[in-house]
């Protein structure tokens, strides 16, 4: 059965009830003060057609809404009300102080060895392949 929205005009107020299609029409016994109502017109409407089983707000630009947000793609490989979409990255953890250090001498250590390096090869020879970086996470 449908909803319809209803107006009482003595005690001022808005209500909605569920009714059948054929007794629409006639006045509703208002909740408050059970004076005659009269129907209105809906004040609030919503209209979404679904698709793929996911609801899309009207007009259809081609969009899925996940939690009240628009999204251009359907949710997948994702935990329930979590959206690829709308998932914020987790920031990087912080380098603790012997971490830094070890960059610090790493990239200082490089440094000397480029130099070096500049100064033993001959023009035309290819300097040899340099160590990698090491991992620190």
């Amino acid at each position: 059965m449908p909803v319809y929205e209803y107006y009482c005009e003595p005690c001022d107020g808005v209500f909605e009830t569920i009714r059948m299609m054929k007794e629409s029409g006639e006045p509703a016994p208002c909740p408050e003060c059970e004076g005659a109502a009269e129907r209105i017109m809906p004040t609030s409407f919503s209209a979404f057609v679904m698709r793929g089983g996911y609801p899309r707000r009207l007009p259809d630009r081609g969009t899925y809404w996940h939690l009240g947000k628009e999204v251009k793609e359907k949710p997948r490989g994702v935990a329930p009300n979590e959206h690829q979409e709308l998932i914020k990255p987790r920031p990087k953890p912080a380098l603790s102080k012997g971490e830094k250090a070890a960059r610090r001498d790493w990239t200082r250590d490089e440094r000397a060895r480029t130099q070096r390096l500049k100064k033993e090869v001959k023009p035309g020879e290819r300097p040899p392949a340099a160590p990698r970086r090491p991992k620190l996470r």
